[in-house]
């Protein structure tokens, strides 16, 4: 929280515990929300508290007891998503049980239309995020048609294989709800896919073991060549076959899966990135630009409100989009990078078929300057760096690269390796660089 308002974000999103999609790796308990809310406050900055999720009726039962004591420390809006709830807590407000607290319209609803936006607006919501599925044309369009209606865009983060995120791949695979707070991310997982048969007695899939020595780059080289993508080219004739799908953690479980002229469903998605289009969001009159950021780490947080800060003022100010700045978030752990459904691309373009996992490119994040005194900085590592590398030194007052001359142990002894957590070294940084975070250029 204290890095994203430091770097630029004018505001935060903090999940409610229990109640919200962030259930899992939640810090933000109802002493941290209060303290969250008087630093945001402080600094002139928003708190926005998230209670999106689509509850059971045990957790209905429960809802306003647990909602009243966070809507007591004001938070500047409550993030929603269920009808029901968003009922029960607006009928709270009229008759004075709660505080007037905004409400704003989760990506969770799905709102992908004006007349959805309408509709919320008679309702008393004051913020609709709009649904990832929608395109700049769509969203202009409902600008347009709604122009009193608070608009939320999100820009970046990691996308669901899944309608604005209601999956229900972690449900059915190992029982964990995402519409419950608890997703394990099933999308990421490791799948292989095999070629099966048809039972002709039950019309079930059989496993048809693939041959050995499957080439991946091959088979997609062949598969950009036959298959169609968003367009009129030929289908190719495998594309109507069934396959079966094997996830690697649970071998001999194999499932069914279609394919159509869309691609696979269940696949893991790139990264949202979308500072390349802030420009025309700032036209078409978005108030808001969000960044997802679930579980994220320090510098990712600081690396992407910086960006997007510095996208959003060339904007407003009228000066061209800086392609460096698509190279400055290129250095961020990402699963490869998509502009999801704001521009029509092909469709291979929104999956990633490679790998499961983040990948980093142009820069390395590597340690955290704790405190500065006597021209030193001490810096606790969190990855490997060098004597002789390029050092980025990232800090809201501005970013800075220098070649790393010099480094020392806590004792002032010379050394050239700082090999990783948990160490702390000192090397030369200006004072004003107090707080900064570090990054390793990673040679083109």
């Amino acid at each position: 929280m204290r890095a994203a308002f430091d770097f630029g974000a004018d505001a935060i999103y903090a999940g409610q515990p229990r109640y919200s999609l962030r259930a899992r790796n939640n810090e933000f308990k109802l002493e941290q929300i209060q303290t969250g809310i008087e630093e945001a406050h402080a600094r002139g900055k928003k708190f926005f508290v998230t209670s999106n999720l689509l509850p059971h009726n045990d957790k209905v039962r429960t809802y306003l007891r647990d909602i009243e004591p966070v809507i007591a420390l004001k938070p500047d809006a409550l993030i929603m998503a269920d009808p029901g709830l968003i009922m029960m807590v607006r009928e709270g407000m009229d008759r004075g049980n709660f505080n007037d607290v905004p409400i704003h319209l989760s990506v969770q609803a799905n709102t992908v239309n004006y007349a959805a936006v309408k509709f919320w607006q008679k309702v008393g919501v004051q913020r609709i995020i709009l649904s990832r599925e929608l395109s700049l044309d769509e969203i202009e369009k409902i600008r347009q048609e709604c122009p009193d209606m608070e608009l939320e865009v999100f820009v970046h983060g990691a996308l669901c294989i899944a309608y604005s995120g209601r999956c229900l791949l972690s449900g059915y695979f190992n029982r964990r709800d995402p519409n419950q707070g608890t997703c394990t991310n099933a999308c990421r997982w490791n799948y292989s896919t095999q070629d099966s048969a048809m039972d002709p007695n039950t019309g079930e899939a059989i496993a048809i073991k693939m041959e050995a020595g499957f080439n991946f780059n091959e088979a997609q080289e062949e598969a950009e060549q036959s298959f169609a993508a968003c367009g009129g080219s030929a289908r190719h004739p495998a594309a109507d076959n069934v396959y079966l799908l094997e996830e690697a953690g649970r071998p001999g479980q194999l499932m069914p899966i279609m394919e159509d002229e869309h691609g696979t469903y269940i696949m893991n998605s790139k990264d949202l990135r979308a500072v390349e289009h802030v420009e025309r969001l700032v036209k078409i009159g978005v108030d808001s630009l969000k960044i997802e950021g679930r579980t994220k780490s320090l510098y990712y947080v600081a690396r992407t409100a910086q960006t997007y800060r510095r996208a959003i003022d060339d904007a407003v100010a009228g000066r061209p989009f800086n392609p460096k700045l698509i190279t400055e978030l290129e250095g961020l752990s990402n699963r490869g990078f998509t502009s999801g459904f704001l521009e029509r691309r092909p469709s291979q373009d929104y999956q990633n078929y490679e790998t499961g996992h983040s990948e980093i490119g142009h820069s390395h994040f590597v340690g955290e300057v704790r405190t500065v005194a006597d021209g030193w900085a001490e810096v606790e590592v969190k990855n490997k760096f060098l004597v002789g590398d390029q050092i980025e030194v990232i800090h809201p007052s501005g970013n800075h690269t220098v070649t790393l001359e010099q480094m020392r142990n806590l004792d002032g002894e010379s050394i050239t390796v700082a090999p990783g957590s948990p160490l702390q070294v000192r090397i030369p940084l200006e004072a004003r660089y107090a707080g900064a975070l570090l990054a390793r250029v990673i040679p083109a």
